[in-house]
């Protein structure tokens, strides 16, 4: 029989109850710009796995200050976060979700406003600001002015592949099951994949092997740490969305996807663009990057899970995706700030409220 949306997916150890994750989304809500979350953060992520997601995703969490989106990202660059996460954690579990965290540096997107404040460059001089690192020393392509940016040094990876090190084991410890590498969207690690971005001469860059380079050594490093029977994900840009020019492309990410299995990283999270102001979005509606997840899990050599993100705002959707095997996993984000409880909905839509990986809290059953 195959899989639908309420069949539980096991990754090594670790059984997810249902194929529904909740997106990574950034909430830039640390009000103190400490990094340590608050009571929004708790209530956002523990509302999620209440409403039935097998899987819960924190935000971006940068791995060092300098990598914060946001003075207001969150963050596990010290122990302090790692305890005030634990909390966070234990809600989620308590709930039969999965808890997970996406680690993450900003590169050369960081040291900006929030959304709400127009994302603006913030000087690096700036009481708030700071210099940000990339590969080269291009800026952010912004409209109205720029952030300094200082390729990165051959200490300035050694220290970044430390710090991604050093936030899993805090993870870890605050007891997240799952870890997410950030290589997607323009942000550090998809910067030095992209060509786009990455013109430096070293190992670090030229062709692919040398632009893959980093996330392959923190994918690694990451691994080593991370508990055995603890799955290990990567998000990824399928695409640059820059025909126009050399860039990032599918095909470049079916072949990521083969030199990433073996490392010890169990899934792929597939979504796309970022990297430059200029990207041709071909459309953002309903299941917009399907089609690239399912070029990565029909076509990788490698025997690798593969999470679908995107447009996702249907249960008919999101079990159609896992039923014709285009994903693994149902990766649900601005669905779920509409309707905490797109899981639970989803359950009583497509008649499956028995399922395994469904509970329905006892205090809401009369709702259900």
């Amino acid at each position: 029989m195959s899989a639908d949306l309420f069949t539980p997916l096991e990754l090594r150890g670790t059984e997810i109850p249902n194929r529904v994750m909740v997106s990574p989304m950034c909430q830039y809500s640390c009000e103190d710009t400490d990094g340590l979350p608050t009571d929004w953060h708790h209530t956002h992520l523990a509302s999620r796995a209440v409403g039935g997601a097998g899987l819960v995703m924190t935000e971006a969490t940068a791995v060092e200050a300098r990598g914060r989106i946001t003075p207001h990202d969150l963050g596990i660059w010290s122990d302090a976060h790692a305890d005030a996460l634990d909390g966070i954690t234990q809600s989620i579990r308590d709930q039969g979700s999965v808890p997970g965290i996406q680690l993450a540096h900003a590169g050369r997107k960081a040291s900006k406003t929030r959304p709400w404040e127009g994302s603006e460059p913030i000087p690096a001089d700036a009481e708030d600001g700071w210099e940000t690192i990339a590969p080269s020393a291009d800026p952010w392509p912004y409209q109205d002015g720029e952030t300094a940016t200082r390729a990165m040094t051959q200490d300035d990876i050694d220290d970044v592949i430390d710090a991604f090190v050093a936030a899993a084991e805090r993870a870890r410890d605050a007891g997240f099951q799952v870890a997410e590498l950030h290589a997607a969207h323009g942000y550090l690690l998809h910067e030095f994949l992209s060509p786009v971005t990455n013109g430096r001469s070293d190992d670090y860059g030229g062709d692919f092997e040398g632009r893959t380079r980093l996330l392959r050594d923190v994918a690694t490093a990451v691994r080593d740490v991370w508990p055995e029977d603890d799955p290990l994900f990567v998000r990824i840009s399928a695409t640059d969305w820059l025909p126009d020019r050399e860039s990032w492309t599918v095909d470049d990410s079916v072949r990521l996807a083969d030199r990433l299995a073996p490392l010890g990283v169990d899934l792929i999270d597939v979504s796309a663009g970022g990297i430059h102001p200029d990207q041709q979005i071909p459309s953002t509606g309903p299941g917009y990057q399907e089609r690239y997840a399912r070029r990565v899990r029909q076509e990788s050599a490698e025997s690798i899970a593969v999470g679908t993100v995107g447009g996702i705002t249907t249960a008919e959707q999101a079990d159609a995706l896992v039923r014709n095997g285009r994903g693994d996993l149902a990766i649900v984000g601005r669905e779920h700030l509409r309707d905490p409880y797109f899981a639970l909905h989803a359950a009583r839509k497509l008649d499956r409220m028995d399922a395994e990986g469904i509970e329905v809290p006892v205090q809401y059953d009369r709702a259900f």
